[in-house]
């Protein structure tokens, strides 16, 4: 049997320094013979406390030269999510021929962040010299929108998959950490470079429904007309044309989708942004979303449930499946919408699970986020109720 590039284990119980000891050097042992090239640690927020302990634990005892990670309230392990009393969860990860750099950015660097030469310069990286990146932020002390429109301006369209941190939401605490220090805010990159890649999977949990239109009258975040017609008119007509169980369903569940890259001849479900369907006024014909739509820009409408999520999930991994036609995948790292779990699909680790039967068994660790990043088309995006999954690649 071959030695795995990846492992992931979960720590169910508090703070124990001789037994996360044991069971750091235990989960090491599981990659023998291969070089640690990264960790990733997410912890709930009873270890806050104890969270500089823990790191430097796992990097002794474990052996990890780079260790990074975030808090949240719920964890993914494995083929696992656990969602209630977590623990920590731990993934270790061998990427042979892989370059890893990684640095602490904060809300100060945002604000400066003024061209595309600024994050280069403080990160010490080029976008000539990544092939990607993995980001894990604080969402209460933090712009990231702001963020990650600078971000893109410098990498675009290099891919950036991560997840900001959830934790202590009655104090907006969470923490973000890099190696032995543990942060309040800002967030932690690590650039994948040299003989890897990471690949960014994203799954918006949304199915498309009736056709394709172009927009021809929108004003900030209100569109007025759809193919020359009142935008309003246009949505009643899809939904006249659902089943009537279809109609049942949708209430709340109804989302816009947005073409990112119009220069395609059509249009398939990882080309659309997915965003919030606001409200409507049936009197001007308006609707609202959540984006700043353009004129021209190409839309279709979305569902959003259970069934719409787990059919998404199941198309995105088989078009990554094929894009990567056989190259290795070393592991992966998953950050998951705190909407979605049993939540959403009325069963316990539906993501994870099905992650594991399309690509594993590999290492997988990840945890529940406050809001998820990754890229759809050319540019990187914040997203909500979504899967982004990070899969290390062997680069051609």
């Amino acid at each position: 049997m071959d030695m795995p590039y990846s492992v992931s284990a979960h720590w169910p119980g508090d703070f124990d320094e001789t037994g996360l000891r044991a069971w750091a050097e235990n989960l090491r042992g599981q990659l023998a013979g291969r070089r640690i090239s990264v960790g990733l640690v997410f912890m709930t927020p009873r270890f806050f406390p104890h969270a500089a302990q823990v790191l430097e634990i796992l990097r002794v005892h474990a052996q990890i030269p780079l260790l990074a990670g975030c808090s949240s309230a719920s964890l993914i392990s494995g083929a696992s999510e656990i969602e209630d009393n977590a623990g920590l969860a731990l993934g270790l990860y061998a990427l042979p021929g892989g370059e890893l750099t990684a640095f602490h950015f904060t809300e100060t660097d945002v604000e400066q962040a003024g061209d595309a030469d600024f994050w280069p310069a403080r990160s010490g990286v080029s976008a000539g010299e990544t092939n990607g990146w993995l980001v894990f932020a604080d969402p209460f002390h933090l712009d990231g929108e702001q963020w990650l429109a600078s971000w893109n301006r410098a990498y675009a369209p290099l891919p950036v998959v991560g997840g900001l941190a959830s934790g202590d939401y009655s104090e907006q605490r969470t923490q973000v950490y890099l190696n032995g220090d543990v942060f309040e805010e800002g967030g932690v990159a690590i650039a994948i470079s040299g003989g890897v890649k990471i690949l960014g999977v994203i799954s918006q949990g949304c199915t498309p429904i009736g056709e394709t239109w172009t927009l021809t009258r929108v004003e900030q975040n209100l569109i007025h007309q759809i193919g020359n017609r009142p935008a309003f008119d246009v949505l009643s007509e899809t939904f006249e044309r659902l089943s009537a169980e279809e109609k049942q369903n949708l209430p709340g569940n109804l989302h816009v989708g947005l073409v990112v890259n119009e220069y395609q001849e059509d249009f398939h479900r990882g080309d659309f942004l997915i965003r919030n369907l606001l409200g409507v006024d049936p009197r001007s014909g308006a609707i609202a979303v959540g984006a700043i739509p353009r004129a021209g820009q190409t839309l279709q409408f979305q569902r959003r449930d259970a069934a719409a999520a787990a059919e998404d999930m199941r198309a995105v991994l088989a078009d990554a499946r094929e894009k990567l036609a056989g190259a290795t995948v070393y592991g992966g790292c998953l950050c998951s919408c705190n909407g979605r779990g049993r939540g959403l699909f009325g069963q316990p680790d539906h993501d994870a699970h099905t992650i594991q039967e399309q690509f594993g068994p590999f290492g997988l660790a990840g945890f529940f986020c406050n809001g998820e990043i990754g890229p759809v088309g050319q540019s990187n995006f914040l997203h909500g109720y979504t899967a982004a999954l990070a899969l290390f690649v062997k680069k051609d």
